[in-house]
């Protein structure tokens, strides 16, 4: 019997020259593989990389189709060499499905090519393509069995700005054998992960260091990562006399991320949305607290606290700080293992 395929659409995918590209995807992919050794992976990549040669990433067969900033006429010749391809792989290939990562260009494609061949499409709703104002829900018109949401709070962002409700959700998970074991001391108080952009709201994460500093002087916090809001975090830290408390770390490898966070006891992560933040469950399985706005599921998660505004935000990393005793034992929310064997499922493969 001919080995089963599973083709996954994505916007991008890590190749050699940029082997940073979505760590949560890349994860992933290494659970199907870990956990489905059987089955077969083609990845097309729609935007990135700046190329269109096929590769192997970890055993799977890669095909990029360099789209990142074409304009509309080279898009839609794009979409037809995405189709030409896929066509000639399930020639050769016992296609069960195609999983489209975000509810975008990529659900788009894969709609149309799973109707052509008859064969299942679900779509992984990631977190920004919930919103009101993503384009292609309209043109993708897709069903709830099709859906799946990435966190409850997805779920019915999607619902509330489409009209559809997602029947399924398969959460976001972790690794646990891509830590090391627990350092000696907790010697970062206060730690901020991943992109620094508008969005994420950084410019919080200072200000909250600086009012506790009144009462803390010697607090230590970590910013790791680099975005279009730096320079603006930069001038911010310079402003508040914080030099000597916020360090900046620019980007780092997701090992070195790792590392960083089991040394925190606090993971302080201000965004204004978040779908399912994979840096909140690696902080909490690396024995950190976690203060957020956004909740990802209905129910709670131990040591993630859920404020409502910058005033108890403030209040809930001060209490954690002066409070002695808090317990910094890692929490596993969810494993990266069950979300593959969940999202298999839903292509009825055993």
């Amino acid at each position: 019997m001919k080995t089963k395929t599973l083709c996954i659409f994505s916007p991008a995918f890590p190749d050699k020259a940029e082997p940073g590209w979505l760590p949560p995807v890349q994860v992933f992919i290494k659970a199907l593989n870990r956990n489905f050794p059987q089955l077969k992976l083609v990845i097309f990549a729609f935007q990135y990389p700046y190329s269109t040669s096929p590769y192997t990433w970890e055993g799977n067969m890669v095909i990029p189709f360099n789209g990142m900033h074409k304009d509309k006429v080279a898009r839609l010749l794009m979409w037809l060499r995405i189709a030409r391809r896929f066509y000639a792989v399930q020639k050769t290939e016992n296609i069960i499905g195609i999983l489209s990562l975000w509810c975008g260009e990529c659900a788009f494609m894969a709609q149309y090519l799973a109707k052509l061949f008859s064969i299942k499409h679900r779509c992984w709703i990631l977190g920004q393509d919930a919103r009101a104002l993503n384009p292609y829900v309209k043109r993708i018109k897709p069903k709830p069995g099709m859906l799946a949401a990435i966190s409850d709070f997805v779920r019915e962002e999607f619902y509330r700005n489409h009209h559809v409700l997602p029947e399924h959700v398969v959460t976001n998970g972790i690794d646990t054998a891509m830590f090391d074991e627990m350092p000696a001391a907790k010697d970062i108080d206060v730690i901020g992960l991943g992109s620094m952009s508008f969005l994420k709201q950084y410019n919080l994460f200072v200000e909250i260091i600086a009012q506790i500093k009144k009462s803390l002087p010697g607090i230590k916090a970590m910013l790791c990562g680099d975005g279009e809001a730096m320079e603006q975090l930069k001038a911010l830290i310079q402003a508040n006399a914080l030099t000597s408390n916020i360090e900046l770390t620019g980007t780092l490898q997701q090992y070195q991320g790792l590392k960083m966070m089991q040394r925190a006891k606090i993971l302080l992560h201000p965004s204004s949305y978040e779908g399912f933040s994979t840096a909140c469950l690696e902080a909490l399985f690396a024995g950190a607290h976690v203060v957020s706005f956004c909740k990802p599921m209905r129910h709670d998660i131990p040591h993630w606290h859920i404020v409502t505004s910058k005033e108890e935000m403030l209040q809930k990393v001060f209490d954690l700080l002066a409070t002695p005793g808090i317990p910094f034992t890692p929490v596993l929310a969810y494993s990266i293992d069950d979300s593959a064997k969940q999202m298999m499922r839903l292509f009825d493969y055993p």
